[in-house]
């Protein structure tokens, strides 16, 4: 107890201090929102992935999809680090850095404002952004009290009170920077802790080969889901008991990651260009090791059923169970790597939430003028509110009958990816996308996903997980938003071409980011076009030489007939 004590100790005492440390830093809201725009790489990569992966993907994901899809979880996990990490650095990455600089826009919800031309459209987005954030919140409080009570025997309430003063005082008072900086450190525990409790599990059941074997043999016929009873060497298997189901979780989780708030506006704080490859290639060996790991750690969780009761306890239980009887040391571990997972995604949350909700609904609305240290007042009263909020939520959410992370998160994700993914990348990369679009994508995401919690039974059977219903809101936000703009009127080109032109501005870069050649037919053409401009060049720096030499020479001249007259 004294030794996962004192980890603890010394995990809360580094995050304060470097709260406290960039505290000063903080004089507008650029810096305390977005770092001044100016994040290194490794920093923006690492607050990326530990946003994206917290106790809700450690403890609710691995346990519950490890559990139903055995070692084909593992695919969940490379769909999370090829497509919510690689492809979406290539593809969002550098055009939302450009394009939210340009619009002077510190949020999503005021990029859409900005983008769109819609006051309304940027309240909208921001209430959608403040309701739908607090399940996924609630949702983090839970996966770490379950690891606590498994480890300390303390009430998950201290778990999450311990939490909740923790990640607001390295937030309100060290803001973007002081999160970015404690991602860092918090990614490496995780990095390192993953690693070794997936070591652990498969040294307890003789190593690798022996592990997957059992795991072959594991045929469950009790299994309280129908597809998996009586079907030996499932678990082990390329694609699993479920692959549509599967295919399903993939989707959520990794092109998700695209529409979400907290997520993208990591882009927003990019230095420069050589931070975007930088940051590309980290971010997805963390994910890879990261999720990869959570969720191969998970698939082999039917080797411990003999300690597991999921009807009774829920998917939740798993991953405790597994590591209940691991050395002290190695718990401790455990307990610091999902601490630090979920506190990076908390912090990471409660800075959307409290800042859109000021800066994109208070501000201008409720608030009709503040000065920039009254707005900066106001946002960090929002992120303490929301913190506390969030954890009466968890607490309550505790005591009812909803208790599995993963439904949670679900609704969620469905809810903000649904509504803003397909706007959001149709309008970084197309201008015809119209307001009207916008607004029916944010309907349908919502109400889809509201009517998804109020009337499940009513959904056909597939779309009843809302990881699933979440996945298809998702899909059909990419259809309904290029349809709508089809059918409504064109928005002003003045305005759009506008929003664009930062894309045109030229920029001069150095032989290794860029050959300089043209591709094809074209390659001769400008190679000439180069010869001629560097002679006309030549030629204009051999005139500008010999201009002052002809002056010098004619003033010489001038001078020596003027001493022959004398």
């Amino acid at each position: 107890m004294l030794l996962k004590v004192s980890l603890l100790v010394v995990f809360f005492a580094v995050t304060i201090i470097v709260g406290l440390y960039f505290r000063k830093r903080n004089t507008s809201i650029n810096s305390y929102v977005l770092g001044g725009r100016s994040i290194g790489p490794w920093l923006t990569a690492f607050a990326y992935g530990t946003s994206y992966f917290s106790a809700v993907v450690f403890v609710g994901y691995a346990g519950q999809f490890g559990w139903r899809f055995g070692i084909s979880a593992v695919w969940i996990g490379l769909g999370n680090a090829f497509i919510g990490s690689l492809l979406a650095w290539v593809v969002l990455a550098r055009r939302t850095r450009i394009m939210s600089r340009h619009l002077n826009s510190a949020t999503m919800p005021d990029f859409f404002g900005a983008r769109f031309g819609s006051g309304k459209l940027k309240i909208g987005a921001s209430l959608i952004t403040f309701v739908f954030l607090v399940p996924y919140t609630a949702s983090l409080y839970n996966g770490l009290s379950r690891l606590f009570a498994m480890a300390f025997g303390v009430d998950f309430v201290y778990c999450i009170i311990a939490m909740a003063i923790l990640t607001a005082i390295y937030v309100i008072a060290g803001g973007y920077t002081a999160t970015a900086v404690n991602d860092f450190i918090q990614g490496l525990i995780m990095l390192a802790g993953i690693v070794a409790v997936v070591a652990a599990v498969l040294n307890a059941n003789g190593g690798f080969e022996q592990s997957l074997a059992a795991l072959a043999r594991v045929s469950d016929a009790g299994a309280p889901e129908a597809s998996l009873r009586g079907a030996p060497g499932v678990f082990a298997s390329f694609f699993g008991p479920e692959p549509l189901n599967l295919l399903g979780v993939v989707l959520l989780t990794s092109v998700g990651t695209w529409g979400l708030p907290q997520m993208v506006q990591k882009f927003y704080s990019i230095r420069s260009e050589k931070n975007i490859n930088t940051g590309t290639v980290v971010s997805t060996v963390f994910a890879i090791v990261i999720s990869g790991g959570c969720y191969f750690l998970g698939g082999f969780g039917r080797l411990f059923s003999d300690g597991i009761d999921v009807a009774a306890n829920g998917y939740d239980s798993i991953i405790p169970t597994m590591l209940s009887n691991f050395p002290d040391l190695l718990i401790g571990i455990v307990i610091v790597l999902v601490f630090s997972a979920s506190i990076s995604t908390l912090s990471a949350l409660v800075m959307t939430s409290a800042s859109t909700f000021a800066l994109d609904f208070l501000k201008g609305n409720i608030v009709k003028s503040a000065s920039e240290k009254t707005q900066l007042a106001i946002i960090r009263l929002l992120v303490a509110a929301f913190i506390l909020v969030s954890a009466i939520i968890a607490i309550v959410q505790s005591r009812s009958s909803i208790t599995f992370i993963a439904q949670f998160m679900g609704i969620s994700w469905g809810a903000l990816a649904g509504a803003f993914l397909a706007p959001f990348l149709y309008g970084l990369y197309w201008k015809r996308v119209t307001a009207a679009a916008v607004w029916a994508n944010f309907a349908f995401a919502s109400v889809f996903m509201v009517l998804n919690i109020a009337a499940k039974s009513y959904f056909p059977a597939m779309l009843q997980s809302p990881i699933n219903a979440g996945a298809f809101a998702m899909l059909a936000g990419m259809a309904i938003v290029p349809l709508v703009s089809a059918l409504t009127p064109a928005p002003d080109k003045k305005r759009v071409d506008g929003c664009f032109s930062c894309y045109d501005a030229a920029v001069a870069v150095r032989a290794r980011e860029s050959l300089g050649i043209a591709e094809d037919g074209a390659a001769a053409k400008q190679a000439n076009a180069v010869k001629q401009t560097a002679a006309v060049a030549k030629q204009g720096s051999t005139v500008g030489e010999m201009a002052p030499k002809q002056g010098a020479a004619k003033r010489g001249s001038r001078s020596r007939q003027q001493r022959r007259k004398g």
